[in-house]
């Protein structure tokens, strides 16, 4: 009987959960779905976003080799003082210095090191 009422409370609890993102997302014909359809709806959403994502333009790398004060303000998490730290420590034979030497913190480098590349000068 225990068993029964958790499992009627945990679809109960999915579809409600599903009902309440179709509706986030702006559908005006949001029902709950039942539960053997969940899955298939959540599937659906990231399948969208996805798609949503894919047609955003990539930032195109920043050079911490080359890169002005101004650009690499515009890093998630790089302010005045860590961009001027950047330029003072050039040059860098890899954007992973910028963690090692102490630049940025471990949580700075996260943010940005999809965002950064170190060109070294031929």
């Amino acid at each position: 009987m225990k068993r029964t009422l958790s499992v009627l409370t945990l679809l109960v609890a999915t579809s409600a959960l599903v009902a309440s993102m179709a509706f986030a997302q702006g559908s005006p014909a949001a029902t709950p779905a039942t539960p053997a359809a969940p899955a298939k709806t959540t599937a659906t959403a990231t399948k969208s976003e996805k798609k949503s994502m894919a047609k955003t333009p990539a930032m195109p790398a920043i050079d911490i080799n080359s890169a002005s004060k101004e650009d690499l303000m515009k890093l998630a998490g790089i302010g005045d003082v860590t961009a001027d730290k950047i330029i003072a420590g050039r040059p860098y034979t890899s954007k992973a210095q910028l963690e090692s030497k102490g630049i940025v913190t471990k949580a700075q480098y996260a943010k940005i090191r999809a965002h950064v590349t170190a060109k070294q000068a031929k």
